[in-house]
């Protein structure tokens, strides 16, 4: 019998292990472009396949009044037992997935589809 159950990390060690990951996934070079954005954790995602979420108004997408009054910081997800589990049936660390998981949401921030992540995804090797 295959064991399914998720690696299980608490949810601060996953939290710091965002932290920790996040200067990895995302070059240093486009840390000034990132502004008005939190990041949270979930357990479960609503689809199967879904390791994040990116929600808000793309980099790109933001026009010269964006964020006048009190707007909302857009939000990055991610979905801590479907990473978890993910990584457990994939052979890959939970490390790794979070790390791309960061860069692949963080991309649709910058204002890519997701047609235009997963060729960028492609060349990177991902």
């Amino acid at each position: 019998r295959r064991d399914d159950r998720p690696i299980s990390m608490t949810r601060n060690e996953f939290e710091k292990l965002i932290e920790e990951e996040f200067p990895k996934a995302v070059p240093q070079k486009f840390h000034h472009l990132l502004k008005n954005i939190a990041f949270l954790v979930d357990g479960e995602a609503p689809s199967k396949n879904l390791l994040g979420q990116y929600h808000g108004v793309p980099h790109t997408a933001r026009g010269d009044h964006y964020g006048l009054g009190g707007t909302l910081p857009d939000t990055i997800t991610l979905y801590q037992t479907t990473i978890e589990r993910y990584a457990k049936q994939s052979g890959a660390s939970v490390k790794q997935v979070v790390r791309e998981t960061i860069w692949h949401e963080v991309a649709h921030y910058m204002g890519y589809d997701e047609d235009q992540v997963r060729g960028r995804e492609n060349e990177r090797g991902s």
